[in-house]
Formats: C-alpha cells, sequence, structure tokens
C-alpha cells in the first residue's frame, strides 16, 4: 500500500495516466509517479525524510538496502535516528532521508526533473542512457567522475516530459518514482504502512531555557514579551477562522491585541479600549534556531519598507508578533484571480520598495544581514499597496564582504536560489538576495510562479527569460507573450524590457 505521506490516490494517478487504468488499479511489480517535498535537510543537503514503521527483525542495514533499494544506506539511517544499531525497538518509528538534485545549469537548463537513481549490478552508463532516452555523454556530465557500472551508488538522471520518465519492472516490489520540485526519486517500496509525520531528534532542539537564555543576549527593550494568555485571547484560542497563513517554521493568525501601547503601529481605538492589529506567528520548539535569528534581526533593524516586530512570547510554543499588514502577500495579488490586478506602476513600486528594503539590511545596518528566503510570499502588501519585506527566519548575520567556508549551508526556496549556490559549496552573500530579487521582477512582469509545472514537466521562472535573451528573431515580441496577461495594454513594452534586464 502507498502511503498518504507521499499522495493521495487521485493525485498519484494524475502522475501516471499512461500506465494506471484508474486510481486503484496499482499491482506488484508496478512503477508509479508519486510528488513529494525536497527539503534542505539539516541545512546542509537537499534530500526528503520518510517516516518508516519498525517492525520485527528490522535493523537500519535491512530497511536501506532491501525496503528503501539503497536509496539510502546504514551510516545515513543512523545519522538520523537516536536508536543504537543494536537497540531498534520493535514499535517505533524512523527516519529514512533520501538525497534529491536539482541538477546543474551549467551543463544544461532544458531538464527540471531529476531522478534519484540507486545503481545494481545490471546497470551501465549505455543500459541507463537506452532506459531513460538520454545522451550517455549528458548522463555523465551530470554525474562526473561516477562509474556506472560500479553496483552501488547514487545517480541522479535528468527527467524532462513522459518519454524520460520509462518504468522498470522490480519482482514483487512496487516501484515508485517519486518527484518534487525539479526532484524524481527511483524508489522499490515494499507495501507497509507509513505515517504522515516525520519523528524529528529533540536533542537538537533548544529547550526554553536555553531560548530564554538567547534572547538576554539581544536588544529587545523596543520589543514586547506577550504572555500566552494575552495571545490565546487575541486570536480566539488560535481558531482556524484566524489563520492567515503557513509556512515552513510555523502558522501565522490574524490578532487583535487589547490595552496595548496605542502609540505604536496604528493601534486604534479609545485608551481604555485600545486595539492593535497584529499577526502572529506560532513556531514549535524545534524552530528555535530560526525564532531567534528573526528576533536578533528585527530587533537591530527597522525600515519602512520592512515589517515591524511589536514582540514575542516563550511559553509551550515560540510566538513572534508583527504589525498586521492589510492586503496580503505579492504572491497571492499577482495570481488570485479575485483579486484586483495589479496595475504596472504598482508592480514597479513594489519591486522599488522591496530594492530599498534590501539595500538597507545590506549595506545600511551596523553589520550587514543576507535574507536568505526573498520571495514573493515574504513580501507584503499595506492598504496602500507598499511592500515590506518579511520572514527573517532564515536571516544571517553575516560579513557580508568576507563570508566564510563554514557558512556554506543551502538554506532557501527552490526556483529562488543561484544554481551554484542551490548546489553546495558556495559561501552565502548578498548576491543571493539579489538573485531572488530578480525572479521577483520576473514574477512581477509575468505573474508566473517561481517553478512552473506543465503536466510531468518542471521548469524554472528564470529558464523562461533565458530563452527570450537567447530569442534570435525577435527578443522583444518573445518578452511580450510572457507579460501577465491581466495587464492587457496597459504598460510600457521599454519599462519591462528594463526590468527584464536588470
Amino acid at each position: 500500500m502507498i502511503s498518504k505521506v507521499v499522495s493521495e490516490p487521485e493525485d498519484i494517478f494524475s502522475y501516471n495516466k499512461d500506465t494506471l487504468q484508474s486510481p486503484n488499479s496499482l499491482l506488484g511489480d508496478s512503477r508509479v509517479n508519486v510528488p513529494f517535498t525536497c527539503d534542505c535537510i539539516n541545512n546542509e543537503f537537499l534530500g526528503h525524510t520518510f517516516l518508516y514503521e519498525l517492525h520485527q527483525g528490522d535493523t537500519y542495514a535491512s530497511i536501506a538496502e532491501f525496503t528503501f533499494s539503497n536509496l539510502t544506506n546504514e551510516e545515513g539511517m543512523q545519522r538520523f535516528n537516536v536508536y543504537s544499531p543494536d537497540n531498534i525497538p520493535v514499535d517505533g518509528t524512523l527516519n529514512v532521508t533520501v538525497n534529491c538534485s536539482c541538477g546543474n545549469r551549467e551543463v544544461s537548463k532544458d531538464y527540471g526533473l531529476f531522478i534519484t537513481y540507486p545503481l545494481t549490478s545490471k546497470d551501465t552508463l549505455e543500459s541507463i542512457a537506452k532506459d531513460t532516452k538520454l545522451d550517455a555523454e549528458l548522463l555523465q556530465r551530470y554525474n562526473p567522475g561516477v562509474n556506472f557500472s560500479q553496483g552501488t551508488g547514487l545517480v541522479f538522471i535528468p527527467g524532462k516530459g513522459s518519454g524520460a520518465i520509462a518504468g522498470i519492472s522490480v519482482g514483487v516490489l512496487a516501484g515508485i518514482l517519486l518527484s518534487s520540485f525539479g526532484v524524481y526519486v527511483k524508489y522499490y517500496l515494499k507495501k507497509k504502512a507509513w505515517k504522515k509525520n516525520l519523528t524529528l531528534d529533540d536533542s537538537k532542539m533548544m529547550n526554553s531555557a536555553q531560548i530564554g537564555t538567547e534572547i538576554t543576549g539581544l536588544l529587545v527593550e523596543k520589543s514586547q514579551e506577550f504572555s500566552y494568555k494575552e495571545l490565546s485571547i487575541a486570536t480566539n484560542k488560535f481558531s482556524m477562522s484566524n489563520k492567515i497563513g503557513e509556512g515552513g517554521f510555523g502558522e501565522v493568525f490574524y490578532a487583535e491585541l487589547r490595552g496595548q501601547d496605542g502609540s505604536r503601529l496604528g493601534a486604534v481605538g479609545t485608551h481604555d479600549s485600545m486595539q492593535l492589529k497584529a499577526a502572529i506567528k506560532k513556531m514549535r520548539m524545534k524552530a528555535s534556531k530560526e525564532f531567534c535569528a528573526e528576533l536578533k534581526v528585527l530587533t537591530r533593524v527597522h525600515h519602512l519598507n520592512l515589517v515591524g516586530l511589536i514582540g514575542y512570547c516563550v511559553e509551550g510554543f515560540l510566538f513572534l508578533v508583527y504589525e498586521y499588514i492589510d492586503n496580503g502577500n505579492l504572491s497571492q495579488n499577482l495570481r488570485d484571480s479575485e483579486r484586483e490586478s495589479l496595475t504596472w506602476s504598482t508592480r514597479m513600486q513594489i519591486a522599488l520598495d522591496s530594492a530599498r528594503a534590501l539595500e538597507y539590511i545590506h549595506e545600511h545596518t551596523v553589520h550587514g544581514y543576507i535574507h536568505r528566503d526573498i520571495k514573493s510570499e515574504n513580501i507584503l502588501l499595506d492598504k496602500r499597496f507598499r511592500a515590506k519585506v518579511t520572514d527573517f527566519g532564515l536571516s544571517k548575520f553575516a560579513d557580508v564582504e568576507n563570508s566564510t567556508s563554514s557558512n556554506k549551508i543551502v538554506q532557501g526556496t527552490f526556483g529562488y536560489m543561484p544554481p551554484e549556490y542551490a548546489r553546495g559549496g558556495v559561501a552565502p552573500s548578498p548576491k543571493i538576495d539579489v538573485y531572488a530579487f530578480g525572479v521577483v521582477l520576473y514574477e512581477l512582469i509575468s505573474a508566473k510562479q517561481a517553478v512552473i509545472r506543465d503536466g510531468p514537466e518542471v521548469k524554472g521562472l528564470v529558464a523562461l527569460f533565458d530563452e527570450v535573451f537567447d530569442h534570435e528573431t525577435n527578443p522583444t515580441e518573445a518578452l511580450k507573450n510572457l507579460v501577465d496577461p491581466r495587464l492587457g495594454d496597459n504598460y510600457s513594452v521599454d519599462s519591462v524590457c528594463n526590468v527584464q534586464i536588470m
């Protein structure tokens, strides 16, 4: 049975219409395509972690070799679990981490999906090239130095269109081809149940006392410490009707804080019934690193185009209290058909506001900061559609001119990261934010997402605009074809061209 941890049957069927007659027609010895998310694991590498239910006789080696068909190994299993190899419980759960790849645009920019393929003794470079209908030289370039005939290890295979994902029959196991933003994983799964949520290693989290010590060292005199009771009342006990967003590190709730200092951030009402609109991010203790990073930044930097921090709370959960921004985020305003289309002049003002925010944190603070997660979802719009950058959970306090190798950690969102940074080994610098801002500019022009899925094919927005640059006959006309249709003719072609070449 395929777990709901990866997808619902209907979703699986939508990726396998060429091979399955219905969502319930999966048989043993068959291969299916199942979407899943690809994450930055422990801020070190790209991968996905599954939760595996233990059974009598399971060992790290058997799970890696047989259940997961060598998509991981015994060493990897031990690294991401707390149990010693000699003391694995019968009824516990294990984290199983599988590597993934976003490719290498220096080799080719035509491929957005990549298969994580475990080599077997029968494989050769030529046989895999034949099965995937790809050029052998291309496969080798994506896997420099790898011997495809070695019988073990992983290789990454580019995929493009349905022809690139031809399946392989594998005995009594069900072959599962797992996909993500630019990722396929060849995965042979036994028919065992899964649970949805991962078991996390609590030993790497800060406890409340440690967080309190961390906060004590911050400049928090401009931020108020709230109690859990205050925040619960302000959000109707964190009611789902108050929930306005959700991200990688927590949920966001609309709040109305009463009895606070009305002089701050637009509180309204009489002195006795002062009401302050706010947005409250509720985070679990596992996000302590991100919580402290954001608190550090927002207590030190203040700018018209940065979302203001009102306060915080550490009580059971981690809470950050921000000023409430009325018109949602840029992504919603660009792509929600029920919202009025943003005019071209408004879009350019949003771009200017966002650029000023980045210039400020990069160049005009006592120490430089790198945001590391600039994207349309992290640009909020106020009543006048002026932009404010938010979500500093991944921000880095750094010497922006002398970033060191100790900071070479891949963090951010697929589609917004420079290719050389996404591959790892490159220290973070303001260039990361500048590249992401460029992607946002492309979104402002086209209203398209940073990663575009068209059936089995995935392509980055940057690649679409690169094709415009490469257009030999009429690049201007090619660019006009990418402009958001909701703009109609109400934009300047010269202005769009100038934005595109920035």
